[in-house]
C-alpha cells in the first residue's frame, strides 16, 4: 500500500508527516483491497487548514473526505473518521450481498 502526503501553501514537519502516515495506515486493517492513499493538507488558511484523504480500492471507487479544524491533526482525525465511515459502509455492501438466487434458511 502507498502513502503519499502533501502539503498545499506551506511546508509539514516531518514529525507531521509520520503522524499522518501512521494514523492512515491504520485504515488498511478495515479493508483488504487499499491499494494508495493519498493526504492532502491544505494551510492557506493557517487558523484553519484542511485535510482531504482520497483512498483508493480495488473493485471500487474512490473514497474521499475533507475537514477544515483548528489544528492538522484534529482535521486528520476528523477526516479518517469520516472515510472509515465510508469504508466500512461499503465493505457491509460487499460482503452482505446476496444474488437473486440466494435462499435463505
Amino acid at each position: 500500500m502507498q502513502v503519499n502526503v502533501s502539503a498545499r501553501h506551506g511546508h509539514l514537519k516531518s514529525e507531521d508527516q509520520a503522524i499522518i502516515v501512521e494514523k492512515v495506515e491504520k485504515l488498511r486493517r478495515l479493508f483488504d483491497r487499499i491499494n494508495a492513499i493519498e493526504v492532502t493538507v491544505d494551510l492557506e488558511h493557517l487558523d484553519k487548514p484542511s485535510v482531504e484523504i482520497n483512498v483508493s480500492a480495488e473493485h471500487s471507487q474512490d473514497f474521499v473526505a475533507t475537514t477544515e479544524s483548528s489544528t492538522v491533526i484534529s482535521a486528520l482525525d476528523m477526516t479518517i473518521g469520516k472515510v472509515e465511515h465510508q469504508i466500512r459502509k461499503h465493505k457491509e455492501r460487499v460482503t452482505e450481498h446476496k444474488g437473486p438466487n440466494a435462499r435463505h434458511t
